[in-house]
């Protein structure tokens, strides 16, 4: 008999779209940063989403193992970036380079939204929103441009509120057996095979 694993990705999820949520929050301007936001990063948004991508592997998913070790060092980086020049152990990195390192990352997002095509329609809607929530913060930091900040700030807070939304469907969804609230889920290639024939 297979032994039966819990699915990870809720996990990582959440740890992903509360975290987002918060820091944009920030970026939108409606409060300073603070240890609350690099307290998320650091926990939820960086190590839970670690231990999700790990879990990840256990099922054989590529992608979920990318993306969950990958942004859940991301936010680690992030909080670094933030805490190490007020310990006195790196200079502050100018804001063309944090435009540099969010450029990154925005790459690395469009590429990972690529492999979202056979995905639900909400996950799809994940990596869109933060593809372009990279770039938007990217071209604030190369632009000195506020305005672009606080729409990158609005823009992330849909974009954490939708994985948000993704984990606590696949959970509530799970636990009823049925759709109870719905993620835009892709016909398996199979079934489309045999519907066509």
């Amino acid at each position: 008999m297979s032994e039966k694993l819990a699915n990870p990705a809720p996990l990582g999820l959440m740890g992903f779209g509360m975290t987002t949520v918060l820091l944009n929050i920030h970026n939108a301007g409606f409060f300073p940063m603070s240890a609350m936001i690099l307290a998320m990063g650091l926990c939820y948004g960086g190590i839970a989403q670690i231990i999700a991508g790990i879990m990840e592997y256990k099922h054989g998913n590529t992608f979920g193992v990318t993306a969950f070790v990958s942004y859940g060092f991301f936010w680690l980086s992030l909080v670094a970036l933030v805490v190490m020049p007020t310990m006195g152990l790196a200079a502050p990195t100018p804001e063309g380079y944090m435009g540099c390192y969010l450029l990154m990352w925005g790459v690395f997002t469009f590429f990972m939204m690529l492999g979202t095509v056979n995905f639900p329609r909400v996950k799809q809607f994940v990596f869109a929103s933060l593809t372009v929530l990279f770039f938007l913060l990217a071209a604030r930091d190369f632009t000195g441009n506020a305005l672009i900040g606080t729409i990158a700030g609005f823009e992330g807070i849909i974009c954490g509120a939708s994985a948000i939304y993704l984990a606590m469907a696949t959970v509530i969804n799970e636990q009823y057996g049925r759709v109870v609230l719905p993620i835009g889920q892709k016909p398996k290639a199979a079934a489309v095979l045999k519907a066509a024939a």
